[in-house]
């Protein structure tokens, strides 16, 4: 999700992301202690599209046609072995991005009135976030530790809609990709 503290989220917020459950092992205690939605609730990810719209607007014809957009894409792999940065930012860099950047071109085809992070960037760009808010030597501490375990590879298959509860984030439903 987006890459500030929690408080700036509010109940009804949702957001489109992929899972990648293998990067856990890696990153979890990372996370944990160093960005902010992992302790809102957001399992390691990949944002497709954030923010969505809002809680009250999806409805079964939401949810109809983003299991028609999202169907209608193949389920593919990507690889992480290695890290990049934005400023305060360390994430693990997922190799191809193409597929990610159609998922969320399309996302914001269908809905152009949800820019991707609120189109406050010109450029998005798909990672997964580790640390959020730390000096360069934080980073560099936690690179090497990232680049010392072995590059690992995850299938995406679904995208998952999350919603802010107020409190946490939580999930809503997952659509599946094709094949």
């Amino acid at each position: 999700m987006a890459d500030d503290s929690t408080s700036r989220f509010q109940a009804g917020q949702t957001g489109l992301i992929v899972r990648i459950p293998e990067a856990e092992p890696a990153v979890r205690a990372w996370r944990e202690r160093f960005d902010p939605s992992a302790r809102a609730g957001v399992p390691a990810h990949i944002t497709v599209l954030f923010p969505f719209l809002d809680e009250s607007r999806i409805d079964q014809g939401v949810c109809s046609a983003l299991t028609d957009v999202l169907g209608s894409h193949h389920a593919f792999d990507l690889r992480f072995e290695s890290c990049g940065r934005f400023p305060g930012v360390l994430f693990l860099r997922p190799e191809p991005d193409t597929q990610l950047r159609r998922l969320t071109a399309v996302l914001t085809d269908r809905w152009p009135e949800v820019p991707p992070y609120g189109g406050k960037f010109t450029k998005v760009v798909p990672h997964l976030t580790i640390v959020d808010g730390q000096d360069d030597a934080v980073l560099e501490e936690i690179e090497a530790d990232l680049l010392s375990k072995p590059p690992f590879t995850s299938r995406v298959s679904s995208v998952d809609l999350l919603v802010h509860d107020g409190a946490k984030w939580q999930d809503r439903t997952s659509f599946a990709l094709h094949g």
